[in-house]
């Protein structure tokens, strides 16, 4: 009797299905939480994801036939429709796009446009980050939504390898009449022996990413290259493959390695410089 009230009545039909799919939903995801230490958060990206169509298509199932008089009531109007919900559409056909294409999972570090950050999670409207420096590879502690819109215009830069190693570039601008090939070999030396830790876990690690995009990228060797800036100035640019963790610290050291040096060479050039008399 109550079933045949509610099959009658599309509005009470239609609010204890979507009651059920929710309450379903909210059982299989408290169950993940449980029962999964590893991908959790994608499983239960995934599951939200599934039951947020699964609503979909429940109404539209419902609501077939008054959809459909609906669209036929309001064809003069669709272009109007059409134009003020271009976003909502474009979000969706952006929503489509990530899963058909899977440029970036759960997890990942990406870079959207200008954005970049750890992908937390993905709906039908929005692409949720959690903001990174890539300058220091820290997190900020802010939270980004974008609107999948964005996905479809914007290029989408996978950047997940970050997450463990980082192709790590700073350089050092200085002044003076310092021959920094003098002492190169040195930085070299100094900077092989901040990597030797990890050296043969960023050898195995560099091969993993090339194998992976079937290119050849620098290291996992440092690189130290000078040159001079459009100022004249000598410009010493470092290169170093390295875990993100260490990544700073490995240049500070580098950093105060090359100031050191820097100073005595120039106190030595100074010393060695030939001093002028006065005639009495």
């Amino acid at each position: 009797m109550l079933f045949e009230y509610l099959i009658e009545n599309k509005i009470l039909f239609t609010a204890a299905l979507i009651g059920a799919v929710v309450l379903i939903k909210l059982l299989i995801v408290k169950l993940i939480k449980r029962k999964f230490n590893q991908n959790k958060r994608l499983r239960v990206n995934m599951a939200n994801n599934i039951f947020t169509i699964a609503v979909i298509i429940i109404i539209f199932n419902v609501w077939s036939v008054e959809i459909q008089k609906f669209a036929f009531s309001i064809a003069a109007f669709i272009v109007a429709i059409v134009l003020a919900t271009r976003e909502f559409i474009q979000c969706f056909i952006g929503f489509v796009y990530i899963l058909s294409s899977r440029p970036f999972r759960i997890g990942d570090w990406i870079q959207v446009g200008k954005y970049y950050g750890e992908v937390h999670s993905t709906d039908w409207a929005k692409l949720t980050l959690l903001e990174v420096n890539i300058e220091d590879y820290q997190y900020t502690g802010k939270t980004l939504y974008l609107p999948n819109s964005q996905l479809i215009t914007a290029a989408i830069k996978n950047l997940n390898f970050l997450k463990r190693y980082a192709m790590h570039h700073f350089t050092i601008v200085r002044e003076g009449n310092v021959n920094p090939f003098e002492f190169i070999d040195a930085l070299y030396e100094n900077a092989n022996q901040y990597c030797s830790d990890f050296n043969e876990v960023a050898v195995r690690y560099n091969h993993l990413i090339e194998n992976r995009l079937e290119v050849k990228i620098a290291g996992p060797e440092p690189h130290i290259q000078v040159s001079t800036s459009e100022l004249g100035h000598i410009q010493v640019r470092f290169t170093i493959f390295c875990p993100t963790d260490k990544a700073l610290a490995i240049e500070q050291k580098l950093t105060s390695d090359f100031m050191t040096l820097w100073s005595e060479k120039n106190t030595a050039n100074m010393n060695s410089a030939p001093k002028l008399s006065l005639a009495q």
